[in-house]
């Protein structure tokens, strides 16, 4: 029991290593396409950002369509004789294709990383890092997930409009150059009792993109489905997990 345990969170490391791996690579290329780009243009980028991320949101509340995140994207991964390599493949596919439900926050997140370049790649490191952790604790705890996940499953259907809203909240202070003077006044005022933006130069959008990888990991497309998957890459049977 123990040893099969082990294999899974070992294999739920490596599969969070593949996505940390293309999340990261894609913020060094957002810096690399956006770094050069004139302070007068990046005003205008950043109100069409802003319209860009209150259309995610809008698009999560269910009062707007758009068609390219009705669809999931997703690529096929092979396969390894090793699962530790599958688990990475697997990973690192994840991180190319998305789904509805999450599309429209990891596309937000992408928007500000655009929008931040000499921060895109500690953005996608943070969003890695929120959406990493849950998964490593559910590898973790893998049997207890289950009951976990049978219980939260009812609220999910409250995800999209909490998401929704916080993306077009997120979008109006893009769009109005407001989000960085509003967060750093919480963070002056010891929100949570940490000085977060010391801490991470002024900069409010590297917890934010923290917060959005964890919304991610709970979204009705992710969470319900952890247990089956964690499962498969790792070739351990729910009867072997669930054996005392």
């Amino acid at each position: 029991m123990e040893s099969a345990r082990l294999k899974v969170f070992l294999n739920t490391v490596f599969f969070v290593l593949g996505f940390s791996v293309v999340f990261s690579l894609l913020g060094v290329l957002l810096n690399s396409v956006f770094s050069s780009v004139s302070f007068d243009l990046r005003i205008w980028i950043s109100r069409i950002g802003g319209v860009i991320i209150i259309l995610f949101g809008l698009y999560l509340l269910g009062l707007l369509k758009i068609s390219f995140l009705e669809r999931e994207h997703k690529l096929r991964a092979k396969k390894f004789s090793i699962s530790y390599v599958t688990s990475f493949v697997f990973g690192a596919t994840f991180a190319a294709g998305w789904s509805p439900c999450v599309g429209a926050i990891l596309g937000a997140i992408l928007t500000l990383a655009a929008l931040n370049p000499a921060s895109a790649f500690t953005l996608l490191l943070a969003y890695s890092f929120g959406l990493g952790v849950p998964f490593l604790l559910a590898g973790f705890f893998i049997s207890n997930s289950f009951d976990f996940i049978r219980k939260f499953s009812p609220h999910l259907k409250y995800f999209n409009i909490l998401s929704g809203a916080i993306l077009v909240v997120l979008g109006v202070l893009v769009f109005t150059d407001r989000l960085s003077q509003i967060a750093n006044f919480f963070f002056a005022q010891g929100f949570l009792g940490l000085d977060v933006a010391a801490n991470l130069g002024g900069d409010p959008t590297i917890p934010l993109s923290f917060f959005a990888g964890i919304l991610s990991f709970f979204s009705p497309c992710i969470l319900p489905l952890v247990p089956a998957f964690l499962s498969y890459i790792s070739g351990v049977s729910f009867e072997e997990l669930k054996k005392k």
